[in-house]
């Protein structure tokens, strides 16, 4: 296309970004508006994709960071052809794939859900780590970012790891127009104050007018031939371009113009232009899903193993069968045990420093990308990336999560390195899987079950060694759980998971000695929860006691009394859980002090017997 014809598709971008907007009664045109001229120069002249094969491997990568802006790219596939007119107009409305913020659920274009501002770069870069590092497709990563997402510090987590990782395959085009959600944003039009940030991270620079296609076409092309840095793209822009009445003026974000009709006018009305997007270069996908059989590691029963040991030992025995297996840590990959992966597969080990959005971010990148990843920190620190878990869930993003250090049995640590709020929040993501696993063995085998999954995985590992109590051979079905001893003289269950199990089943062997029968269930699947054995336990027993090195709200208690949330007969249930605050002291300390050690349990079931409340 020539000047003229890459103005008239701008127009045409903004035009139906109105109308689409307009046939809503939502939305944000003003801010598709001032991109037009960046996405129709992309689309005319520099993006490479087949639209037909979404999934091809040379495909260039667009991702709208500005997720709001969803009426410009649905603009730019109905120019594309991609959509069409009527199809266009159902933007936001009941069932249709055209939502208020993009998501990969709903279109096969996108490549992650945005619209929680600040993650459309962090995933960028985990596509463009793929691209580089992994697929060698020489394929381009392309993000739409705003200026009011940039005072978000993922975007400078994603800016350092960026120039680190040298991703000159990667383009961060900034649409920089003054204005936010309530007013005028941090810098406002000084491109120079965010061309500072970026150089400081080490990146290439392109400052630009953003309504200029002939000076946007120029920096594009400058992007592609900068090599060893990533680039960023600042393009001055004006927020409502185009409409007199709408033009850089404030209070106007998020609403569809009042006066529409008038303002496609002043535009110069409906077009029909079609874009013949280039052509991606050949490419194969480099990656083999599975490459020999499996051969998870064994421990002996009565070893002393811990379950993050037996995390990283199954990882990296995972990441020898199967070639599409990657690993993420957040430098502590001697803690979580990830370097054994790292050691065995460097070319597939990605180190995210500390910097756990990020690190989440990447995953889902490069689970885009067809990859399996497993991210892996302490438990208590995947707290600081939940927004990031909760939008992969969005995206429909197949990543696996483990988080270490788990609960107060880490001991002298203290609260500060102590998850206690894990299992509830990943319980609550929509899709996901919570696994906890008490032995090396379960350890190993649930690791391995997590690759075939979908979704969210999550598994919780613990710092101490624990006796391996399973088989090599023993099977984990995802949610199932384990009766490790049961008698028809039950007189109360023990439900326990991780390490409260070793202490459940320590409990139970005093109380039996005493003459007081009581069922172990390892609970080692929290979501989904095994509702058969515990619906049979409270039948046969009448009262369910739950354990867990957690806080009490959302973890193991709340998984067990969702099992008889359908109508089914309530047991009685005890829940023993971290009610204090913690502070340091050995493991078996700790656990004493929040009452979850076996003295614990066994007394909490002899009172049980004695106040006559269990048969």
């Amino acid at each position: 296309m020539n000047t003229g014809e890459l103005v008239e598709l701008a127009q045409q971008l903004r035009v139906d970004s109105v109308r689409a907007a307009a046939a809503a009664g939502s939305g944000h045109p003003t801010s598709s508006m001032s991109a037009a001229d960046l996405m129709a120069v992309l689309l005319a002249h520099h993006f490479r994709y087949d639209f037909d094969r979404p999934a091809h491997p040379g495909n260039d990568r667009f991702v709208l960071s500005k997720g709001h802006a969803s009426p410009l790219l649905y603009s730019a596939y109905k120019a594309a052809g991609a959509i069409d007119d009527e199809e266009l107009l159902t933007f936001r409305k009941l069932g249709s794939r055209l939502e208020g913020h993009p998501t990969p659920r709903r279109l096969p274009w996108v490549e992650t859900a945005t619209g929680s501002l600040g993650q459309g770069l962090p995933v960028g870069v985990g596509i463009a780590l793929a691209g580089k590092r992994l697929d060698r497709t020489g394929y381009r990563v392309w993000v739409l970012c705003g200026d009011s997402e940039l005072a978000e510090g993922a975007i400078w987590e994603a800016a350092e790891h960026a120039a680190y990782e040298h991703l000159d395959n990667l383009t961060a085009i900034v649409d920089i127009n003054r204005l936010g959600q309530r007013g005028p944003t941090r810098h406002g039009h000084d491109l120079d104050a965010y061309a500072r940030r970026f150089q400081a991270f080490g990146w290439h620079t392109v400052e630009v007018d953003g309504h200029d296609v002939d000076a946007i076409d120029r920096a594009y092309g400058e992007a592609v031939s900068t090599k060893g840095q990533p680039t960023a793209i600042l393009a001055r822009t004006l927020k409502g371009k185009g409409v007199t009445d709408v033009e850089d003026r404030e209070g106007l974000h998020g609403k569809p113009l009042k006066n529409a009709d008038e303002a496609i006018a002043e535009l110069g009305g409906p077009r029909d232009l079609r874009v013949e997007v280039h052509e991606p270069t050949a490419a194969r996908i480099l990656h083999a899903v599975r490459t020999g059989h499996l051969e998870l590691p064994r421990y002996d029963k009565g070893d002393e193993i811990a379950t993050r040991n037996a995390y990283g030992q199954a990882l990296a025995a995972l990441g020898t069968a199967r070639g599409d297996v990657v690993a993420l840590d957040g430098e502590v990959s001697d803690s979580t045990r990830a370097e054994f992966f790292a050691k065995e597969h460097p070319d597939r080990f990605f180190e995210c420093y500390i910097a756990e959005q990020q690190m989440v971010a990447a995953a889902v990148g490069l689970a885009a990308r067809g990859w399996v990843p497993y991210a892996s920190t302490f438990a208590a620190f995947l707290t600081r990336a939940y927004d990031f878990v909760r939008m992969a869930s969005i995206s429909g993003a197949g990543i696996n999560l483990v988080g270490s250090h788990a609960g107060v049995a880490i001991g002298q640590d203290g609260p500060s390195q102590m998850g206690l709020e894990d299992l509830a929040m990943m319980r609550a993501v929509h899709g996901s899987t919570v696994l906890y696993p008490c032995d090396a063995n379960q350890t190993a085998h649930l690791v391995a079950e997590m690759a075939g999954l979908d979704g969210i995985r999550y598994l919780r590992t613990s710092r101490g060694a624990s006796s391996v109590i399973y088989e090599p051979d023993e099977e984990f079905p995802v949610g199932g759980s384990k009766v490790l001893r049961s008698c028809d003289q039950d007189r109360m269950t023990f439900v326990a998971a991780g390490v409260t199990v070793p202490e459940a089943l320590a409990a139970a062997d005093a109380l039996d000695e005493e003459g007081i029968q009581v069922r172990v269930i390892d609970l080692y699947s929290v979501k989904p929860v095994d509702r058969f054995t515990l619906r049979q336990a409270a039948e046969d027993t009448g009262c369910l006691v739950t354990v867990e090195d957690h806080h009490q709200e959302g973890g193991l208690g709340d998984a067990v009394l969702d099992a008889f949330l359908d109508g089914r007969p309530m047991p009685r249930l005890v829940r023993l859980a971290v009610r204090t605050m913690p502070g340091s002291a050995s493991p078996a300390e700790q656990l004493h002090a929040a009452g979850i050690d076996a003295e614990s349990i066994a007394a909490a079931g002899r009172l049980l017997v004695e106040q006559a409340v269990v048969p």
